[in-house]
Protein backbone atom coordinates (compact mmCIF):
# COMPACT_ATOMS: atom_id res chain seq x y z
CA UNK A 1 0.00 0.00 0.00
CA UNK A 2 1.27 3.63 -1.06
CA UNK A 3 1.82 5.89 1.47
CA UNK A 4 -0.63 8.22 -0.38
CA UNK A 5 -3.62 5.48 0.80
CA UNK A 6 -2.11 5.47 4.05
CA UNK A 7 -2.05 8.78 4.91
CA UNK A 8 -4.64 10.29 7.21
CA UNK A 9 -4.96 13.24 5.46
CA UNK A 10 -6.03 11.31 2.09
CA UNK A 11 -9.29 12.16 2.22
CA UNK A 12 -8.49 15.82 1.40
CA UNK A 13 -5.90 15.16 -1.43
CA UNK A 14 -7.84 16.92 -4.53
CA UNK A 15 -10.06 18.77 -2.08
CA UNK A 16 -9.68 22.00 -3.97
CA UNK A 17 -11.56 24.24 -1.21
CA UNK A 18 -9.61 22.39 1.69
CA UNK A 19 -11.26 24.81 4.89
CA UNK A 20 -8.18 24.76 6.56
CA UNK A 21 -5.99 28.07 7.03
CA UNK A 22 -3.38 29.28 4.35
CA UNK A 23 -0.03 28.04 4.65
CA UNK A 24 -0.85 24.35 5.71
CA UNK A 25 -1.44 23.03 2.41
CA UNK A 26 0.14 22.82 -0.85
CA UNK A 27 -0.79 21.88 -4.78
CA UNK A 28 0.99 19.52 -6.06
CA UNK A 29 1.98 21.12 -9.71
CA UNK A 30 2.53 17.45 -10.98
CA UNK A 31 -0.89 15.74 -10.44
CA UNK A 32 -3.03 19.09 -9.26
CA UNK A 33 -3.99 17.44 -5.31
CA UNK A 34 -4.19 19.46 -2.77
CA UNK A 35 -1.59 18.14 0.27
CA UNK A 36 -0.80 18.63 3.77
CA UNK A 37 2.56 20.80 3.64
CA UNK A 38 3.97 18.51 6.65
CA UNK A 39 3.09 15.35 5.26
CA UNK A 40 5.17 16.40 2.11
CA UNK A 41 7.93 17.53 3.96
CA UNK A 42 7.85 14.25 6.03
CA UNK A 43 8.12 12.96 2.79
CA UNK A 44 11.61 14.16 1.96
CA UNK A 45 9.06 17.31 -0.14
CA UNK A 46 8.42 14.19 -2.78
CA UNK A 47 4.60 14.20 -3.29
CA UNK A 48 2.75 11.17 -1.53
CA UNK A 49 0.07 10.78 -4.47
CA UNK A 50 2.77 11.28 -7.52
CA UNK A 51 5.98 10.99 -6.13
CA UNK A 52 6.57 14.15 -7.67
CA UNK A 53 10.01 15.76 -6.39
CA UNK A 54 9.46 19.35 -5.05
CA UNK A 55 12.81 21.34 -5.54
CA UNK A 56 14.75 21.36 -1.61
CA UNK A 57 17.52 23.54 -0.86
CA UNK A 58 21.64 22.39 -0.29
CA UNK A 59 20.68 22.30 3.83
CA UNK A 60 17.31 20.16 3.39
CA UNK A 61 19.10 17.50 0.88
CA UNK A 62 22.29 17.51 3.12
CA UNK A 63 19.90 16.81 6.16
CA UNK A 64 18.13 13.60 4.15
CA UNK A 65 21.50 12.16 2.90
CA UNK A 66 24.76 12.76 5.21
CA UNK A 67 25.09 11.17 8.70
CA UNK A 68 24.02 13.21 11.33
CA UNK A 69 26.84 15.76 12.16
CA UNK A 70 28.95 14.36 9.53
CA UNK A 71 28.93 17.38 7.23
CA UNK A 72 32.52 19.93 7.38
CA UNK A 73 31.69 22.45 5.02
CA UNK A 74 35.23 24.04 3.02
CA UNK A 75 35.79 26.44 1.02
CA UNK A 76 33.31 28.99 2.19
CA UNK A 77 35.55 32.18 1.84
CA UNK A 78 35.11 31.94 -1.92
CA UNK A 79 32.95 35.10 -2.86
CA UNK A 80 31.95 36.53 -6.30
CA UNK A 81 32.95 39.64 -7.08
CA UNK A 82 32.07 42.33 -9.76
CA UNK A 83 34.78 41.96 -12.43
CA UNK A 84 32.82 43.83 -14.94
CA UNK A 85 31.06 46.36 -12.99
CA UNK A 86 27.82 45.09 -14.71
CA UNK A 87 24.55 46.79 -14.18
CA UNK A 88 21.35 46.01 -14.86
CA UNK A 89 18.83 48.72 -14.31
CA UNK A 90 19.73 50.74 -10.96
CA UNK A 91 21.04 47.67 -9.20
CA UNK A 92 24.42 46.79 -9.46
CA UNK A 93 25.59 43.21 -10.00
CA UNK A 94 27.43 43.34 -6.59
CA UNK A 95 24.14 44.46 -4.97
CA UNK A 96 22.39 41.83 -6.78
CA UNK A 97 24.74 39.13 -4.97
CA UNK A 98 24.18 40.62 -1.88
CA UNK A 99 20.61 40.51 -1.95
CA UNK A 100 21.05 36.94 -3.36
CA UNK A 101 22.88 36.39 0.32
CA UNK A 102 20.34 37.93 2.35
CA UNK A 103 17.50 36.30 0.60
CA UNK A 104 18.75 32.69 0.04
CA UNK A 105 21.24 32.21 3.86
CA UNK A 106 24.12 31.01 1.67
CA UNK A 107 27.44 32.92 0.27
CA UNK A 108 27.29 31.37 -3.47
CA UNK A 109 25.23 28.85 -4.92
CA UNK A 110 27.32 26.03 -4.33
CA UNK A 111 28.04 24.59 -0.81
CA UNK A 112 31.15 22.00 -0.35
CA UNK A 113 32.44 20.07 2.21
CA UNK A 114 33.22 17.12 3.69
CA UNK A 115 30.32 14.57 4.91
CA UNK A 116 29.70 10.52 5.25
CA UNK A 117 26.81 8.55 3.51
CA UNK A 118 26.13 5.65 5.74
CA UNK A 119 29.38 5.95 7.07
CA UNK A 120 31.11 6.18 3.93
CA UNK A 121 33.29 9.66 3.48
CA UNK A 122 33.17 11.41 0.76
CA UNK A 123 33.92 15.20 -0.51
CA UNK A 124 30.42 16.09 -1.32
CA UNK A 125 28.85 19.35 -2.86
CA UNK A 126 25.39 20.74 -3.33
CA UNK A 127 23.47 23.62 -5.54
CA UNK A 128 21.35 25.92 -4.44
CA UNK A 129 18.76 27.28 -7.16
CA UNK A 130 17.98 29.78 -4.11
CA UNK A 131 21.12 31.66 -5.44
CA UNK A 132 20.38 33.52 -8.23
CA UNK A 133 19.75 29.73 -9.81
CA UNK A 134 22.86 28.30 -8.89
CA UNK A 135 23.99 30.05 -12.29
CA UNK A 136 27.45 29.31 -12.90
CA UNK A 137 30.03 32.55 -12.34
CA UNK A 138 33.64 32.55 -11.16
CA UNK A 139 33.33 32.24 -7.58
CA UNK A 140 30.93 28.77 -8.16
CA UNK A 141 33.61 26.95 -10.75
CA UNK A 142 36.69 28.06 -8.41
CA UNK A 143 34.82 25.96 -5.45
CA UNK A 144 34.07 23.20 -7.76
CA UNK A 145 36.99 22.84 -8.66
CA UNK A 146 39.30 23.24 -4.93
CA UNK A 147 36.42 20.83 -3.69
CA UNK A 148 37.62 18.16 -6.92
CA UNK A 149 41.38 19.07 -5.79
CA UNK A 150 40.24 18.26 -1.99
CA UNK A 151 38.86 14.72 -2.88
CA UNK A 152 42.13 14.29 -4.85
CA UNK A 153 44.36 14.98 -1.76
CA UNK A 154 42.29 12.99 0.55
CA UNK A 155 41.62 10.20 -1.88
CA UNK A 156 37.99 10.36 -1.27
CA UNK A 157 34.80 10.14 -3.83
CA UNK A 158 33.23 13.63 -5.02
CA UNK A 159 29.52 13.10 -5.14
CA UNK A 160 28.03 16.87 -6.84
CA UNK A 161 23.79 17.48 -6.81
CA UNK A 162 23.17 19.33 -9.35
CA UNK A 163 20.45 22.64 -9.96
CA UNK A 164 21.51 25.33 -12.02
CA UNK A 165 20.19 27.65 -14.45
CA UNK A 166 23.52 27.76 -16.30
CA UNK A 167 26.43 30.23 -16.59
CA UNK A 168 26.04 33.45 -15.11
CA UNK A 169 25.18 36.87 -17.38
CA UNK A 170 26.72 38.85 -15.40
CA UNK A 171 30.56 37.70 -15.39
CA UNK A 172 29.92 37.11 -19.40
CA UNK A 173 33.05 35.48 -20.47
CA UNK A 174 34.15 34.91 -17.69
CA UNK A 175 31.37 32.80 -16.05
CA UNK A 176 32.04 30.97 -19.70
CA UNK A 177 35.24 30.05 -18.84
CA UNK A 178 34.05 27.59 -15.96
CA UNK A 179 32.66 24.98 -18.33
CA UNK A 180 36.74 24.52 -19.51
CA UNK A 181 37.93 25.02 -15.93
CA UNK A 182 35.61 22.53 -14.24
CA UNK A 183 35.82 20.10 -16.94
CA UNK A 184 39.71 19.78 -16.47
CA UNK A 185 38.90 19.56 -12.73
CA UNK A 186 36.92 16.41 -13.58
CA UNK A 187 39.75 15.38 -16.07
CA UNK A 188 42.04 15.61 -13.11
CA UNK A 189 39.65 13.42 -10.80
CA UNK A 190 39.92 10.94 -13.77
CA UNK A 191 43.33 10.73 -14.04
CA UNK A 192 43.72 10.64 -9.87
CA UNK A 193 41.43 7.97 -10.12
CA UNK A 194 38.76 9.27 -7.83
CA UNK A 195 35.52 8.73 -8.60
CA UNK A 196 33.20 11.67 -9.35
CA UNK A 197 29.34 10.88 -8.76
CA UNK A 198 27.20 14.05 -10.28
CA UNK A 199 23.59 14.02 -9.18
CA UNK A 200 21.45 15.75 -11.69
CA UNK A 201 18.47 17.42 -10.49
CA UNK A 202 15.38 19.71 -11.30
CA UNK A 203 16.51 21.48 -12.82
CA UNK A 204 20.07 20.85 -14.25
CA UNK A 205 20.47 23.30 -17.53
CA UNK A 206 23.13 25.23 -19.83
CA UNK A 207 26.96 25.35 -19.12
CA UNK A 208 26.49 23.88 -15.88
CA UNK A 209 25.12 20.39 -17.45
CA UNK A 210 27.44 20.96 -20.57
CA UNK A 211 30.48 20.97 -18.62
CA UNK A 212 31.02 19.04 -15.09
CA UNK A 213 27.06 17.80 -14.88
CA UNK A 214 27.61 15.75 -17.74
CA UNK A 215 31.19 14.48 -16.78
CA UNK A 216 30.54 12.01 -14.14
CA UNK A 217 31.55 8.13 -13.60
CA UNK A 218 28.46 6.91 -12.67
CA UNK A 219 25.73 10.12 -13.40
CA UNK A 220 22.41 9.76 -11.20
CA UNK A 221 19.20 11.81 -11.94
CA UNK A 222 16.29 12.47 -9.98
CA UNK A 223 12.91 11.15 -10.85
CA UNK A 224 11.19 13.94 -13.60
CA UNK A 225 14.29 16.58 -13.40
CA UNK A 226 14.58 18.52 -16.46
CA UNK A 227 18.12 18.36 -17.92
CA UNK A 228 19.66 19.99 -20.80
CA UNK A 229 21.27 22.60 -22.21
CA UNK A 230 18.92 25.02 -24.10
CA UNK A 231 15.47 24.95 -23.02
CA UNK A 232 12.44 23.07 -24.90
CA UNK A 233 10.99 25.98 -25.68
CA UNK A 234 13.71 27.51 -27.52
CA UNK A 235 14.91 24.26 -29.92
CA UNK A 236 11.44 24.01 -31.01
CA UNK A 237 11.26 27.99 -31.84
CA UNK A 238 14.75 28.17 -33.37
CA UNK A 239 14.55 24.64 -35.26
CA UNK A 240 10.73 24.56 -35.86
CA UNK A 241 10.33 21.13 -34.50
CA UNK A 242 7.94 19.79 -32.11
CA UNK A 243 10.22 17.79 -29.70
CA UNK A 244 8.71 14.42 -27.76
CA UNK A 245 6.35 15.48 -24.58
CA UNK A 246 9.18 14.26 -22.03
CA UNK A 247 12.45 15.30 -23.61
CA UNK A 248 14.74 16.48 -21.72
CA UNK A 249 13.86 14.86 -18.54
CA UNK A 250 15.67 12.13 -16.22
CA UNK A 251 13.62 9.68 -18.36
CA UNK A 252 14.21 10.76 -21.67
CA UNK A 253 17.90 11.15 -20.79
CA UNK A 254 18.19 7.18 -19.18
CA UNK A 255 16.34 6.25 -22.47
CA UNK A 256 19.27 7.62 -24.31
CA UNK A 257 22.28 6.56 -22.47
CA UNK A 258 23.21 9.67 -20.61
CA UNK A 259 22.14 9.30 -17.20
CA UNK A 260 23.32 5.68 -15.61
CA UNK A 261 20.56 5.53 -12.99
CA UNK A 262 17.21 7.36 -11.58
CA UNK A 263 16.78 7.20 -8.10
CA UNK A 264 14.07 8.63 -6.19
CA UNK A 265 14.79 10.95 -3.37
CA UNK A 266 13.97 8.63 -0.60
CA UNK A 267 16.52 5.55 -2.03
CA UNK A 268 19.39 8.03 -2.44
CA UNK A 269 20.95 7.82 0.44
CA UNK A 270 20.87 3.60 0.51
CA UNK A 271 22.04 3.99 -2.98
CA UNK A 272 24.83 6.34 -2.64
CA UNK A 273 25.73 4.53 0.69
CA UNK A 274 26.30 1.49 -1.17
CA UNK A 275 27.87 2.72 -4.26
CA UNK A 276 30.25 4.52 -2.18
CA UNK A 277 31.51 1.88 -0.42
CA UNK A 278 32.17 -0.24 -3.93
CA UNK A 279 34.30 2.23 -5.26
CA UNK A 280 36.28 3.44 -1.76
CA UNK A 281 36.25 0.59 0.07
CA UNK A 282 37.20 1.29 3.99
CA UNK A 283 39.66 -0.98 4.86
CA UNK A 284 39.52 -3.89 7.66
CA UNK A 285 40.72 -3.67 10.87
Amino acid sequence: MSLFKRSKFAGFIGNKNPKVPDGLWIKCINCKSTIYKTEVEENQNVCPGCDHHFRIGVKERFKYLLDPGSFEEIHNNVLSTDPLNFTVGKETYAERIERARESSGLNEGLITGFGSIEDNKCVIGGMDAKFIMASMGSALGEKFCRAAKTAIEHKLPFVCFTASGGARMQEGILALMQMAKTTDAVRQLNEAGVPFIPVLTDATMGGVYASFASLGDITVAEPGANIGFAGKRLIESALKVKLPENFQTSEYQFQNGFVDQIVSRKEIRPFLGKLLSYLNPQPVN
